[in-house]
């Protein structure tokens, strides 16, 4: 089940939501069977393989058979959930590199929903009793976890959320279904910033210190069967990035402009095509009204998801904003 973006619930309908963070990192649905875990991404790949940390948790579940929801996150240095940080695991799968990973970047599993237990799905089953269900079956481990979540005030939990400096937070319907494969707004994600997932359609050669390298990515996003250019990101790499991009986008060469439409002349004329078959993500200021990202800076690769999905996601500055004007206690995220 996808959310929706948007504002908070009006204060007329507090108290028929409950809020919880928004974790950045990678969508996983975990399915523990006969004490065996296999996780698989939001695009149906199975990555269980590249979480070798997070196998105990098929011991963690009272001996049920379950299917679970939830969000792989790795942590900076300062206790905040980092999608840069959890760059390097998502494409991962040498199993000796994977091992050393899981020790200097270990990831932690945020599970926040539970989908089927023994022979009964618990799909139909309302919000917050799939979350006293999810709470009563998994026992908390070292690497992963049932976080706190907030009944009624969304406010504070959105400003609790710019406190931790994450994300946003997803807003839910307490009686509303898990609904597999659909996007609704029963679900709303309020975010603290904006970001867009975009498809990388070519690169354009650096210049200066980065004249070996990429200079900028050339971004679509899909509109309809089209893939509109969306504009350019040359901020935001660091230099093993640049060199992980490089060889992951040299066999994806082509001749000709994956796009439908003009691209403009100045990133044409030097631009290296590539079969649009890579999402990344920015963070930006805003769209302009040729349809344009800007100021993008990368995020990072987002191998969870697939291109023909990706479309325009529009969210205004004042998304969420209401109401918070109040001094918050110290947050707390223990539960």
């Amino acid at each position: 089940m996808l959310a929706q973006l948007g504002p908070l619930p009006p204060p007329s309908e507090e108290d028929a939501w409950g809020h919880e963070m928004k974790w950045d990192g990678v969508r996983a649905l975990a399915y523990i069977e006969d004490s065996a875990l296999t996780l698989v991404s939001r695009s149906g790949k199975e990555i269980t393989v590249a979480y070798p940390e997070l196998y105990a948790l098929a011991g963690a579940v009272g001996g049920h058979d379950v299917v679970l929801d939830g969000e792989i996150v790795a942590f900076d240095e300062a206790g905040r959930p980092s999608f840069s940080a959890l760059q390097p695991r998502m494409h991962q799968r040498r199993e000796e590199r994977v091992r050393k990973l899981a020790q200097t970047v270990p990831v932690t599993y945020m599970l926040f929903d539970i989908l089927h237990i023994g022979t009964e799905p618990s799909i139909a089953l309302p919000y917050v009793q799939r979350r006293e269900l999810l709470e009563s079956v998994v026992s908390a481990g070292a690497r992963w976890q049932v976080p706190a979540w907030f009944r009624d005030d969304g406010a504070h939990a959105l400003n609790l959320s710019r406190q931790l400096g994450m994300e946003g937070i997803v807003s839910k319907r307490l009686q509303s279904p898990y609904r597999p494969g659909r996007r609704s707004p029963e679900w709303t994600k309020v975010k603290n910033f904006r970001a867009q997932e975009v498809v990388i359609g070519g690169w354009t050669p650096g210049r200066g210190r980065r004249a070996s390298t990429i200079g900028s990515l050339l971004l679509g996003v899909h509109e309809g069967d089209q893939l509109l250019y969306a504009g350019n990101v040359g901020t935001g790499f660091t230099e093993e990035t640049l060199r992980e991009l490089s060889e992951i986008l040299a066999p994806l060469s082509r001749a000709t402009s994956p796009f439908d439409g003009p691209v403009p002349r100045e990133q044409a004329r030097d631009a290296r095509w590539v079969d649009p078959a890579l999402v990344g993500e920015v963070q930006y200021a805003e769209w302009t009204h040729d349809g344009r990202l800007r100021h993008p800076s990368w995020r990072g690769l987002r191998d969870d998801k697939l291109p023909e999905n990706i479309t325009r996601e529009d969210q205004p500055l004042t998304a969420g904003r209401r109401d918070i004007t109040r001094e918050d206690e110290p947050p707390q995220l223990a539960g």
